[in-house]
């Protein structure tokens, strides 16, 4: 057989020999570009890197053409929180400043994995991490970093201690419940619409005697405001609390002392229910309006970062109240999901100043006197919100709301 293929070869010509050689450069190049093509189809790519969330929370989105296993090389201990990606290559520049707890992040690659490095702005530690497949509208894997504050670290960019411009004050809108064809409650000698607007003129008035805020009013004389209203004009003006002022009503007179409501869990999922069936919500909040799912998440940061800030306000302002001598109710801070609590980014809370259906509280909400001590107190109940640190946040949900 050998001895055929050898007499076969030396009968070749030319043209034999030159098809032949042709036919292996082909065959070679075909190699090369199938290796090429295997090692990108196993080799992924990190797309982007982007970021949601406070200074409490934040999370991290890595977008990949593909999907990969993470590894934490740092938990943030040092200062930093660095994740390995297997699988996936890094695009040149990828580099940046961050959000929230993230002062700047860059994805470096290293051999067949890439390095996602966040340089922290505070301690903090990963509180969860996971993958999330292409979906709901999203062409592309998501490898989700949620970082979560463990103490206070001095920051970049700590709160000036001059007196700000007058556009930079905190705008605070106070809300007089009820008023015009909605009188509210009824006392024996006032109804709950006189009283919570004389309680909104007598507050503005002393949170504008210190010069630290800008106050408005959702109404300043009798006429009827709707509840969605009351909320969308403090929204869009920017607003950096709402306080919403009442006078409570039972059949008991006994019962008597002053309350503070924040939103709910029940109120908080209505409130996101209401917002996103508008296919536009995403604008009215500012968001990118890209993603569909970061979105959403953003929303959740947002209204869990209000929910927060709520009831940093609430204590302050229950704590004030107590120290002036004013009654409060035994369980003195409640949830709801009161209308105008549901501004998923406008901090706020619903004052009960007390009941208007008791002797004594009602006498203390129509006196001049008794009622200026009142939100003497509520003012200094708003500086301490003010002055609260970011840090030291908790969500309120005290289950209480049905019971005096």
């Amino acid at each position: 057989m050998s001895a055929l293929s050898r007499i076969r070869l030396s009968q070749w010509g030319v043209r034999e020999w030159a098809m032949t050689a042709l036919a292996f450069v082909v065959f070679c190049v075909a190699v090369l570009v199938a290796g090429r093509g295997l090692a990108s189809g196993a080799m992924g790519e990190v797309i982007r890197v982007r970021f949601g969330g406070d200074a409490e929370r934040t999370r991290v989105v890595v977008d990949l053409d593909r999907t990969s296993r993470g590894q934490v090389i740092q938990p943030g201990a040092d200062g930093r929180v660095v994740v390995s990606l297997s699988g996936v290559a890094a695009r040149r520049g990828m580099s940046g400043t961050g959000v929230g707890l993230v002062r700047g992040y860059r994805v470096a690659g290293a051999g067949g994995s890439s390095r996602v490095e966040l340089d922290l702005a505070v301690s903090a530690e990963i509180e969860r991490r996971f993958l999330l497949p292409p979906g709901d509208g999203v062409d592309h894997y998501r490898y989700v970093i949620d970082l979560k504050a463990t103490g206070r670290a001095p920051t970049a960019r700590p709160a000036p201690r001059t007196a700000p411009r007058a556009t930079e004050r905190p705008l605070i809108y106070i809300d007089a419940g009820h008023g015009g064809r909605d009188p509210g409650a009824r006392g024996a000698h006032a109804e709950e619409a006189d009283v919570t607007l004389a309680a909104a003129l007598a507050l503005k008035q002393e949170l504008e005697r210190s010069g630290r805020y800008r106050v408005r009013l959702t109404r300043d004389s009798d006429v009827y405001v709707g509840l969605n209203r009351r909320v969308a004009i403090a929204r869009q003006a920017g607003a950096d609390l709402f306080i919403s002022l009442h006078a409570d009503a039972i059949a008991d007179p006994a019962t008597r002392g002053a309350s503070v409501y924040t939103l709910s869990e029940q109120g908080a999922g209505r409130a996101v229910r209401e917002i996103t069936a508008d296919e536009n919500w995403h604008r009215s909040l500012n968001l990118p309006g890209r993603d569909a799912s970061v979105d959403r998440i953003l929303l959740d940061m947002t209204q869990r970062a209000t929910q927060n800030r709520s009831a940093v306000l609430a204590r302050s302002l229950l704590g004030e109240i107590e120290a002036a001598d004013h009654p409060l109710l035994r369980r003195s801070h409640r949830d709801a999901g009161l209308a105008v609590l549901l501004a998923p980014d406008v901090p706020a809370v619903l004052l009960e100043m007390g009941y208007i259906t008791n002797p004594e509280d009602e006498r203390l909400l129509t006196d001049t006197r008794a009622r200026r001590r009142l939100m003497r107190a509520v003012a200094a109940g708003i500086d301490g919100y003010f002055a609260a640190p970011t840090g030291a946040l908790q969500v309120a949900s005290t289950g209480d709301a049905g019971q005096p």
